[in-house]
């Protein structure tokens, strides 16, 4: 690690087997906390470079534990976090609202590292069981149209950052990371980023790869479609720029989509939304998310997509999804 520390203290960069092979003796646990830490630190003050990321993402995916959802042809709707914005969890709503209207959804999260409270949170506060036995994330798919993949039962490999991680507390680039490796490989993804240079670098790293995707970044800072403003996307084929008017909706304020202070509080927010007693700016939200991931799964328009969206929560069939979750986490 001491070479690989002075390179960078002197503004090389990696190549990307080097960055791999970092990661991999990180999981074998051959740094101590101290060099990890510092490693990681580089990275806060400069920009990763394509080659490293994809050597950190190619180091992630061999060393997981794989789970084979293909069957099922799901999405995963995920956030890199770090965006600063302590929003509450809109895409682990849109995830249900998703899985309610018909699109199947394995949805990878974990504990909030740089927010108050992440996609795991949540999902423990409300009963939902983490596992990666196979027998019981298909009978989650099959019943309630969603999976629940916790990070760290799939990157055992990560136990040894995860702690330091904790500490920290702000963003770093496994916050890139996360979206890129979902053990179940899906070949539709939704990500949300929380910069335009990491749109771009993921754009690029999944045109390289056989998946169906949509790269997003609210131009005012948001790691998801926030409707305060417009949006950038990147996809298989084209970019563009999303406006609320594209959902048929007005642009709201930051304020309306703000998170609780703590797990459960968020989890009410959650609650409610899925109840029906969400506002209209937290609903249209969840449902501009969730329309882009079904039209990024189904080839239809956006609107097509949010209107979809908002029958499935309307109607309850968000909430279903969510309940059957529960069911099948406490057989």
């Amino acid at each position: 690690m001491k070479a690989i520390l002075n390179k960078l203290i002197n503004h090389e960069i990696l190549a990307k087997e080097d960055a791999k092979q970092v990661l991999v003796n990180i999981a074998k646990g051959e740094y101590n906390p101290s060099q990890i830490a510092a490693f990681l630190t580089v990275y806060m003050m400069r920009s990763v470079t394509i080659e490293e990321l994809e050597g950190f993402r190619d180091a992630l995916l061999e060393l997981c534990l794989a789970i084979d959802l293909s069957e099922y042809n799901p999405i995963d709707l995920c956030g890199t976090g770090g965006d600063g914005k302590d929003t509450f969890n809109i895409s682990t709503l849109s995830s249900f609202v998703t899985a309610g209207a018909g699109v199947k959804v394995t949805k990878h999260g974990n504990y909030g590292v740089s927010s108050k409270c992440g996609s795991s949170n949540v999902m423990e506060f409300l009963g939902i069981k983490f596992s990666n036995e196979s027998d019981f994330l298909k009978k989650s798919i099959d019943e309630a149209g969603i999976c629940v993949l916790h990070a760290p039962l799939f990157h055992p490999a990560m136990k040894n950052v995860a702690p330091i991680r904790r500490e920290l507390a702000v963003k770093t680039f496994f916050n890139m990371l996360g979206p890129m490796v979902n053990p179940a490989f899906p070949k539709n993804q939704m990500v949300g980023v929380f910069n335009l240079e990491l749109a771009r670098m993921y754009g690029y790293l999944y045109q390289n790869t056989d998946k169906n995707f949509t790269v997003l970044h609210a131009l005012d800072g948001y790691d998801e479609i926030s409707l305060t403003g417009d949006t950038k996307t990147i996809s298989n084929n084209s970019e563009a720029i999303l406006k609320p008017s594209d959902f048929g909706v007005s642009s709201i304020a930051a304020k309306d989509i703000v998170g609780g202070e703590d797990v459960a509080a968020s989890a009410q927010i959650f609650l409610n939304v899925l109840h029906g007693k969400g506002t209209d700016a937290q609903n249209n939200v969840v449902c501009a998310n969730a329309g882009i991931a079904i039209s990024t799964v189904d080839g239809i328009t956006p609107i097509q997509g949010f209107e979809r969206a908002k029958e499935s929560l309307l109607s309850g069939k968000g909430l279903e999804a969510l309940k059957k979750l529960q069911a099948i986490s406490a057989q």
